[in-house]
C-alpha cells in the first residue's frame, strides 16, 4: 500500500519550517506503511561540497575517526554530522569520487544513503514518528522534501529496503506500487553501468531515471519514457536538486492527490496528509492525471 508525501516550497519564509511540515504529513500516513519510513531533504546548497549521508548499523565504531582518516587520505578537510545511525560527510567536489572510493575499503560496512549539493536522506526500519524523531527531521530547514511510510511487497524489510532511493547526485524517489519488469530492467541498466544496490523494485526506477537523464533526457522526459518502459502500478514522486515532479501510470489505481497555493506544493497519498498545512482551505486541490508528468523547480 504505501503513504508518500512532498513539499516543494515556493515562499522561502516557509522554508524552516519544511523538516516540521513532512514529518506531520508522513506520521499521518503510518497507517498505510508500518515497516520502515524515510524522508529526503533538500537543504542548503554546497556547490563546492559533496554532502555524503551514510548510514550504519555500528555506528559509534564505523564513524569515530571517520573523518580524521578521511581528511588524511584525501588531504583536505572534511567535516561529518553525526544523526543516530546516520551521518553527513561535507567534502569537496573535487574529492567526492575518490572519497566514496576510500569509504568502501575503509568501512565496508556503511552504506551511502545520498550524495549531492544539497540531499540528505535518513531511513530506517520502523514507524513514520519514530524514525522522524531519531533524526530530528522536524528540525530540518530545506527548499523541498519528500517522504515514504513502506508496506514492503517486493523486498525485505531493511534500511536499504525503505525508501526514498538515490541513484543519481541529488536524485531521489519514492514509490507506491509495483513494478513487473524490474529484474530484466535491473540487468539492463547494470549492464549499462547504473549501480543499483538492493532488490527492491523501487530502486530500479530511480536507476531507470538516472540512467536517461545520464543520457541527456530532462527529468520530465525521463519521466515520461517510464510511461513506455516500466510495466506495472505506480505512483512516483522524484526529487532533483532545484525540483519536484510526479508522474501516474496510466491507469493510474493508486491513491494520489495534490495542492498547490502561493507558498508550496503539495503531494500526499491521501487528502488527510495535507489538512494541517498552512492555507491549505485556499489552495487548489486535484488529483493528478494518469500517464501526466507534473514538475515545479526553483
Amino acid at each position: 500500500m504505501c503513504g508518500i508525501v512532498g513539499l516543494f516550497i515556493k515562499d522561502k519564509s516557509l522554508e524552516s519550517e519544511l523538516g516540521s511540515l513532512l514529518t506531520d504529513m508522513l506520521v499521518t500516513m503510518t497507517d498505510r506503511g508500518p515497516d520502515s519510513a524515510g524522508i529526503a531533504v533538500y537543504g542548503n546548497n554546497t556547490d563546492q561540497h559533496v554532502k555524503l549521508t551514510i548510514q550504519s548499523d555500528n555506528p559509534s565504531e564505523d564513524f569515530a575517526n571517520l573523518d580524521a582518516e578521511l581528511s588524511e587520505t584525501l588531504n583536505t578537510s572534511v567535516l561529518i554530522r553525526h544523526k543516530d545511525t546516520h551521518a553527513v560527510l561535507e567534502i569537496p567536489a573535487d574529492k567526492a569520487i575518490k572519497a566514496r572510493q576510500i569509504l568502501n575499503n575503509i568501512r565496508p560496512n556503511v552504506c551511502v544513503m545520498s550524495a549531492g549539493a544539497s540531499i540528505e536522506i535518513y531511513k530506517e526500519v520502523g514507524l513514520p514518528k519514530d524514525v522522524a524523531n531519531r533524526f530530528e527531521i522536524s528540525g530540518m530547514s530545506g527548499s523541498h522534501g519528500i517522504g515514504h511510510t513502506r508496506m514492503a511487497t517486493e523486498s525485505a524489510v531493511t534500511t536499504m529496503g525503505a525508501h526514498p532511493f538515490s541513484t543519481g547526485a541529488d536524485q531521489c524517489l519514492v514509490h507506491n506500487g509495483s513494478l513487473s519488469n524490474h529484474n530484466s530492467l535491473r540487468r539492463k541498466l547494470v549492464r549499462e553501468g547504473i549501480h543499483v544496490e538492493t532488490l527492491n523494485d523501487t530502486e530500479v526506477g530511480a536507476a531507470y531515471l538516472t540512467w536517461k537523464m545520464k543520457q541527456g533526457s530532462s527529468l520530465g522526459e525521463a519521466l515520461k519514457s517510464s510511461l513506455e518502459d516500466l510495466d506495472g502500478f505506480f505512483t512516483f514522486v522524484v526529487g532533483t536538486k532545484d525540483g519536484f515532479g510526479v508522474v501516474r501510470d496510466p491507469i493510474a489505481c493508486k491513491p494520489a492527490v495534490m495542492a498547490e497555493t502561493d507558498q508550496y506544493v503539495a503531494f500526499g497519498s491521501e487528502y488527510r496528509a495535507l489538512v494541517n498545512l498552512p492555507k491549505i482551505g485556499n489552495a487548489r486541490v486535484w488529483e493528478p492525471e494518469p500517464a501526466t508528468v507534473y514538475f515545479w523547480n526553483h
